[in-house]
């Protein structure tokens, strides 16, 4: 180690508990000098709690002050000991408080046992946590008193839930800083487990075989886009996708996922009824309006008795915000442990607060940059759907383009993979020429060609190839399917 350090002047926030508080609060000081001068006789004691462990987290403000200035000197490789430590505080009134210099010696006797010190760390960091609760429940009561048309009461709930998120994910304890070789192994590992596997998929299968063949299935932390202009088919894919990761999970868990479908434009009885017809060959149409023969009946009931017990969670609050939405997607997370999130669409994200006048583009910026956060947070993929931009419909050949979302904020830049959903067959339906002449007949031969097919293409994808899937679709059942594509190509 280096040579001891020059006087360096401590300066960091930090609230005295003790003369703030007029009654007593959880702390354990006796914990805070074990712990300290453990890692003043032995300095690589703190690699065991620096993780987790904070200066703010100390109910002694003089303790916190002290970790601080252990954790600056060990940062610079160079010696923590009470010597060392004096130049740090030559000036500082706390320390004078509570014995000068001449603490830190009391502090190094006062060590029991050198093995103890993640516990006392995990002790610190409880009461710490403990102090919080305290105080966002002191802070509830205050805003829930004071009556404010631009803090609603759902918004102060809101609030707590992402105070409280917050708060669990401060003490995980999490390290973000991974070896080389640790990186290789899970890489390894991510390999076997796609090997093993008969689909060769690591990520969530989406149930479609081509497409899961070309992505390798939805991977963890990913956003994943699916743009198209209105009639192509995005509501019915994520759907798909949605129950096909759910279903899958009942009989392949490493497979499927648990799903949390944010459906911003549809109910979820109309997303049901959609997935039960799908299942059950009948279109969403003739069940709604009962127009199902008798003897189908049976098979309708039996079909949604088997498809009960899919884990998909459907959120169909309409005008959702960006922040609902967050907390809302960390419950389902805490509480069923979801694997996917599905959102339909981004655009109907309510991502702007009453308080700023940022235009759309910066506000659907916010949105990808969010939900990208999201994913990575969480460690799950999120599907979100995109509408685009009326410039396709002005060229020949409308096929959406990378281009096509430039308007739309930062979705390329902040999307793994961007997926164009496109049915010439639309289009085309929209052509048809007079009856029995030759334009006719060309126009008849082009749409068998085009029948119940789909182009999903895939215009980025960071960990892949881009290329065009095609697809299975029937507009009756809104069901998208495989077609077989040359594999070897992609």
């Amino acid at each position: 180690m280096s040579s001891p350090a020059t006087a360096t002047p401590i300066n960091i926030n930090l609230e005295n508990n003790a003369q703030n508080s007029e009654q007593t609060v959880p702390h354990n000081i006796e914990a805070e000098k074990s712990l300290l001068g453990g890692i003043l006789l032995n300095n690589h004691a703190i690699e065991q709690v620096s993780d987790f462990l904070k200066a703010e987290h100390f109910y002694s403000t003089a303790h916190g002050k002290i970790y601080y200035a252990i954790q600056i000197l060990t940062d610079r490789n160079q010696v923590a000991d009470p010597i060392t430590l004096k130049d740090f505080f030559n000036n500082e009134e706390e320390l004078k408080s509570i014995g000068g210099a001449e603490y830190f010696v009391e502090l190094a006797n006062s060590v029991v046992s050198l093995l103890n010190t993640l516990d006392y760390g995990r002790i610190i960091f409880d009461t710490f946590v403990r102090r919080q609760l305290i105080s966002i429940s002191q802070e509830t009561t205050d805003e829930c008193r004071t009556v404010d048309i631009e803090n609603s009461a759902v918004e102060i709930v809101e609030n707590i839930e992402k105070k409280l998120y917050n708060l669990v994910e401060l003490g995980q304890g999490k390290n973000t800083t991974i070896a080389f070789r640790d990186a290789l192994v899970q890489a390894i590992e991510t390999a076997e487990a796609a090997f093993k596997r008969d689909s060769h998929v690591v990520g969530v299968t989406s149930g479609l075989l081509d497409v899961d063949r070309w992505l390798g299935g939805l991977h963890k932390s990913d956003l994943l886009i699916i743009a198209g202009r209105p009639s192509m088919g995005k509501t019915a894919l994520a759907t798909n996708i949605a129950f096909n990761a759910a279903r899958s999970h009942l009989s392949k868990p490493t497979e499927g996922a648990k799903v949390a479908f944010f459906s911003l434009e549809m109910s979820a009885e109309q997303l049901a009824m959609r997935i039960l017809a799908s299942e059950c060959g009948i279109s969403s149409d003739k069940i709604r309006r009962g127009s199902i023969r008798k003897e189908d009946f049976p098979k309708f009931v039996e079909i949604s008795r088997q498809i009960s017990n899919t884990e998909l969670y459907i959120d169909d609050t309409p005008g959702l915000s960006l922040a609902s939405l967050r907390s809302r997607a960390r419950r389902l997370k805490r509480q069923h442990n979801i694997g996917l999130i599905v959102i339909d669409y981004l655009q109907l994200i309510d991502a702007a607060s009453r308080r700023t006048a940022d235009n759309r583009v910066q506000e659907v910026s916010a949105i990808t940059r969010n939900l990208k956060t999201l994913a990575k947070e969480l460690n799950i993929p999120v599907l979100a759907l995109s509408q685009l931009s009326r410039a396709v419909e002005q060229r020949d050949d409308k096929r959406p383009q990378l281009s096509d979302l430039r308007e739309s904020g930062s979705i390329e830049q902040d999307a793994d993979v961007v997926l164009f959903i496109y049915r010439e067959e639309y289009y085309q339906a929209r052509k048809e020429p007079k009856e029995g002449t030759e334009e006719h007949a060309q126009w008849q031969k082009l749409m068998n060609e085009v029948y119940n097919q789909a182009e999903l293409i895939i215009a980025k994808q960071r960990h892949g190839p881009v290329g065009t899937i095609k697809l299975f679709f029937d507009g009756q059942l809104t069901k998208f399917g495989n077609i077989g594509i040359d594999y070897g190509k992609a």
